[in-house]
């Protein structure tokens, strides 16, 4: 049967068991906002800049907003380079700021700083011949009590000669009193002073995480009462490493607890950020470590770790997303944990869009994501009859191809995704008797209306606990249902019904 009347055949049989089940349809509702910003993109529109040029994000809940900090990269319109007029009289600074009350609707506040702080700026100038930063990078947000820390890096690119330093104030807007450096590395330490991310444990001890493909991440205890380090001048412990770190990039570290789980969970991104950006996890008892993987590993031992969370995809209907990394993962203050980070639109991949999806615990610990961006979707339980009708599934795999790499990263204007590189969706017919379809495969399916866990089996293989979700279809601009889960092998398994 070819596909067209399969379908053809599914939406009848489907049909007619929805209908008198009074089951689930997708519903169409519009995006909250387009992908595309290139016509807002140039500086006198900044204040539209709500989801747009997000890069390295950390999020926080503040009274009654969330708020956002991300590494100021900007994208520039190619069609205005040189033109008067894209770099407007607009006093740019350091550090983008922005807030939401929904997590959906994001209302740019500008920026944090408007100079490199002196003793960081001076550092890099010191160990990079007399050149300074031109950016801070990557700032991680915290509360400590009623004080706001804000932390961010200078660092002179392809190199690892960075300092990440510290800011704090009253009001998650600032103004921001400078504190000092937290850690400094150059060309003689083994580590690369970048990329932040604290975590306050139980009984009140102080960890940060950070570093680069420059040596691995390490971890290092603070002072609770200063946000500096413990020690004066400790660079702290290797946290995790890959082996051929010159071509094989290990970056931004993000850590969490989840207090229910008494678990701590280590977050790293593999690849060049532009191209094949993916994010791993990894867990342990311990805020320190040592981190182990899906398959028992050590963080630290130089082995390719799994599960592995993101990647370049695409759904039909949509060019797709690269650069799917480098993330900041929080808890929205009710109990729901989500994830940012950047998406680069496909296929120039130089828009940066916010991506914030919802974050789940599969029955065995891992965290998974939704394959799809949250839009504000009320939480819902589903039944079985629900379930059936037409899906399109991802398969998150390992990018396939090498890069030659510059600094761990792909050079500007080698942005285009390889053939291979995107991971693409399927089309799967779930028929309401339990039988599936999946391109040339089928199998069966079985849902757990309880604990509300699919289980599909296709082509012999068994992939278990994908939790069920209600979500936004981006693609189709449509509500409807999503799964995420695990396969046997610790790649992540999206799914999302699109009939």
């Amino acid at each position: 049967m070819s596909l067209k009347n399969l379908l053809f055949t599914l939406s009848i049989i489907a049909g007619g068991a929805m209908a008198s089940a009074h089951a689930f349809e997708p519903v169409s509702r519009p995006n909250p906002w387009p992908d595309d910003y290139t016509p807002i993109s140039s500086l006198d529109n900044y204040s539209a800049w709500g989801t747009y040029n997000v890069h390295d994000p950390s999020c926080i809940k503040a009274g009654d907003y969330y708020y956002m900090y991300s590494t100021d990269a900007i994208y520039f319109n190619p069609a205005n380079r040189g033109k008067q007029g894209q770099r407007p009289k607009v006093k740019t600074g350091y550090v983008q700021v922005r807030r939401s009350s929904d997590l959906v609707n994001w209302e740019y506040r500008g920026w944090a700083f408007d100079s490199i702080p002196g003793e960081a700026a001076a550092w890099v100038k010191e160990n990079n011949n007399g050149r300074g930063p031109g950016n801070l990078w990557a700032p991680y947000i915290l509360k400590v009590g009623d004080i706001y820390r804000l932390y961010y890096c200078a660092s002179a690119f392809g190199k690892p000669t960075s300092a990440i330093g510290l800011a704090e104030s009253s009001s998650p807007e600032g103004p921001w009193t400078q504190k000092g450096c937290v850690v400094k590395t150059n060309e003689s330490t083994p580590m690369n002073a970048i990329d932040p991310s604290v975590i306050i444990t139980p009984d009140g001890k102080h960890w940060m995480h950070y570093g680069s493909y420059f040596g691995g991440l390490y971890c290092v205890e603070l002072d609770p009462a200063t946000g500096l380090t413990k020690t004066p001048g400790d660079l702290g412990h290797l946290a995790a490493r890959r082996a051929n770190w010159r071509v094989d990039n290990l970056e931004a570290p993000e850590i969490f607890y989840n207090k229910n789980l008494d678990t701590y969970y280590l977050f790293g991104s593999y690849e060049p950020l532009m191209t094949t950006y993916n994010v791993r996890v990894c867990r342990s008892d311990k805020a320190e470590g040592p981190f182990i993987d899906f398959h028992g590993k050590e963080m630290r031992d130089t082995t390719n770790n799994f599960p592995i969370l993101t990647a370049p995809y695409d759904f039909h209907d949509h060019d797709g997303w690269a650069g799917t990394g480098h993330c900041g993962v929080f808890d929205d203050g009710t109990g729901r944990v989500f994830m940012v980070h950047q998406g680069r639109l496909a296929p120039r991949n130089e828009l940066m869009d916010l991506h914030l999806r919802q974050v789940f615990f599969t029955p065995e610990g891992w965290p998974v994501v939704s394959p799809q961006r949250y839009a504000g979707n009320d939480d819902r339980r589903f039944e079985q009859a629900d379930l059936a009708g037409v899906w399109e599934i991802i398969r998150v795999e390992d990018p396939r191809s090498d890069r030659g790499l510059e600094a761990g990263q792909v050079l500007w204007g080698e942005g285009g995704l390889k053939k291979g590189e995107s991971n693409h969706s399927h089309t799967c017919a779930i028929y309401p008797d339990g039988f599936l379809t999946l391109g040339q495969n089928s199998g069966s399916w079985q849902f757990d209306t309880d604990n509300q866990l699919l289980e599909l089996t296709i082509g012999g293989e068994k992939i278990t606990n994908l939790i069920i979700h209600a979500g936004h279809d981006w693609e189709r601009q449509a509500d409807t249902i999503l799964f995420t889960g695990l396969d046997s092998r610790g790649r992540s398994v999206w799914g999302k019904r699109v009939r």
